[in-house]
């Protein structure tokens, strides 16, 4: 398998999120590598988003990265609790990003089931192996990502995403995103995918 480059994430939120179905994203934690395929995903168009944190072109310190440039990781805590994984997409000051919102687990289950339940892998209970990474929260808490993770390089070794040439074809659903009531005619706005029939999605 091979690691995207930044050219991959060069382009816009929509398009880059649906290209991100079926790629396997990678932490590699203390030497181990915890990996998930990428099952489902929310694209962020920016400044003409108003689901977006950077709708209207609001700048913050927790948004920054964001108008970095393309390939970073954007790391932010929802509900004071649960962390959130975000890809930056397109190029400078057009800060843009997908939500990585469910993971299929691959490699490293063990390790994931300590940082997600604190228990051995044996022990779960088939809902919990299907809870594992199947939510934005849970699936950074199973690969042990958090706010110290914010702003890495998604083209370095320690965060980072693969692609399979053999990648097996699936059919893609799109539909509304979740939990932007707030965000008007924006929260109608088709930009969640998901790979079909998938078991870890987070919502059908």
């Amino acid at each position: 398998m091979k690691k995207l480059n930044r050219e991959f994430y060069n382009r816009d939120s929509v398009t880059v999120a649906k290209e991100l179905l079926g790629k396997y994203l990678v932490h590699v934690v203390e030497g181990e590598k915890l990996i998930g395929k990428i099952a489902e995903v929310e694209a962020y168009m920016g400044p003409t988003d108003k689901a977006a944190h950077s709708y209207n072109n609001r700048r913050t310190e927790r948004n920054e990265i964001m108008y970095g440039g393309p390939g970073y990781s954007y790391v932010y805590i929802i509900y004071g609790m649960y962390n959130c994984m975000n890809v930056v997409v397109e190029e400078p000051e057009k800060p843009q990003a997908i939500l990585i919102r469910a993971l299929e687990p691959v490699e490293g289950m063990e390790s994931m089931s300590k940082f997600r339940y604190e228990k051995e892998l044996e022990q779960l209970t088939k809902r919990e192996k299907l809870g594992l990474t199947s939510g934005p929260g849970k699936l950074c808490r199973a690969l042990n990502i958090d706010r110290s993770h914010n702003g890495l390089d998604l083209c370095g070794d320690e965060l980072y995403i693969l692609h399979d040439d053999n990648e097996e074809s699936f059919e893609i659903v799109a539909t509304t995103r979740i939990n932007i009531d707030y965000a008007e005619e924006a929260k109608d706005f088709l930009w969640r995918f998901y790979i079909k029939n998938n078991p870890y999605v987070s919502k059908k």
